[in-house]
Protein backbone atom coordinates (compact mmCIF):
# COMPACT_ATOMS: atom_id res chain seq x y z
CA UNK A 1 0.00 0.00 0.00
CA UNK A 2 1.19 3.74 -0.77
CA UNK A 3 1.48 5.99 2.11
CA UNK A 4 -1.64 7.84 1.21
CA UNK A 5 -4.07 4.96 1.37
CA UNK A 6 -2.85 4.57 4.97
CA UNK A 7 -3.64 8.36 5.78
CA UNK A 8 -6.58 7.94 4.10
CA UNK A 9 -7.49 5.04 6.87
CA UNK A 10 -8.78 5.71 10.60
CA UNK A 11 -6.82 4.81 13.68
CA UNK A 12 -8.15 1.82 14.40
CA UNK A 13 -7.69 0.38 10.80
CA UNK A 14 -4.07 1.39 11.36
CA UNK A 15 -3.54 -0.43 14.26
CA UNK A 16 -5.32 -3.72 12.93
CA UNK A 17 -3.32 -3.36 9.36
CA UNK A 18 -0.51 -3.02 12.06
CA UNK A 19 -0.88 -6.27 13.96
CA UNK A 20 -1.48 -8.19 10.89
CA UNK A 21 1.79 -6.93 9.27
CA UNK A 22 3.52 -7.74 12.83
CA UNK A 23 1.85 -10.97 12.74
CA UNK A 24 3.22 -11.96 9.15
CA UNK A 25 6.55 -10.63 9.41
CA UNK A 26 6.74 -12.90 12.81
CA UNK A 27 5.40 -15.90 10.18
CA UNK A 28 8.15 -14.47 7.53
CA UNK A 29 10.92 -15.30 9.81
CA UNK A 30 9.96 -18.34 11.26
CA UNK A 31 9.60 -19.58 7.78
CA UNK A 32 12.82 -18.13 6.91
CA UNK A 33 14.57 -20.03 10.23
CA UNK A 34 13.11 -23.33 9.04
CA UNK A 35 14.39 -22.56 5.03
CA UNK A 36 11.14 -22.29 3.83
CA UNK A 37 10.77 -19.29 2.90
CA UNK A 38 10.27 -18.91 -0.95
CA UNK A 39 10.85 -15.08 -1.45
CA UNK A 40 13.56 -13.42 1.04
CA UNK A 41 12.40 -9.75 0.19
CA UNK A 42 9.22 -10.32 1.68
CA UNK A 43 10.89 -9.82 5.14
CA UNK A 44 11.73 -6.19 3.79
CA UNK A 45 8.59 -5.31 2.31
CA UNK A 46 6.98 -6.11 5.37
CA UNK A 47 9.21 -4.15 8.05
CA UNK A 48 8.98 -1.15 5.29
CA UNK A 49 5.00 -1.34 5.73
CA UNK A 50 5.35 -1.21 9.27
CA UNK A 51 7.67 1.37 9.31
CA UNK A 52 5.38 3.35 7.24
CA UNK A 53 2.42 2.55 9.80
CA UNK A 54 4.05 3.68 12.57
CA UNK A 55 5.33 6.84 11.26
CA UNK A 56 1.87 7.91 10.27
CA UNK A 57 0.54 6.90 13.76
CA UNK A 58 3.25 9.15 15.09
CA UNK A 59 2.72 12.17 12.80
CA UNK A 60 -1.32 11.96 13.85
CA UNK A 61 0.06 11.52 17.75
CA UNK A 62 2.27 14.90 17.01
CA UNK A 63 -0.15 16.76 15.25
CA UNK A 64 -2.53 16.11 18.07
CA UNK A 65 -0.37 17.12 20.51
CA UNK A 66 0.47 20.48 19.06
CA UNK A 67 -2.82 20.69 18.62
CA UNK A 68 -3.82 20.38 22.16
CA UNK A 69 -0.80 22.92 23.09
CA UNK A 70 -2.33 25.40 20.49
CA UNK A 71 -5.34 25.64 22.08
CA UNK A 72 -4.23 25.86 25.78
CA UNK A 73 -2.65 28.99 25.01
Amino acid sequence: MKPAEYRAMSDEQLELTLKDLVKNLFHLRFQSATDRLETPSEIRKAKREIARIKTIIRERQLAAQKAAAGQGA
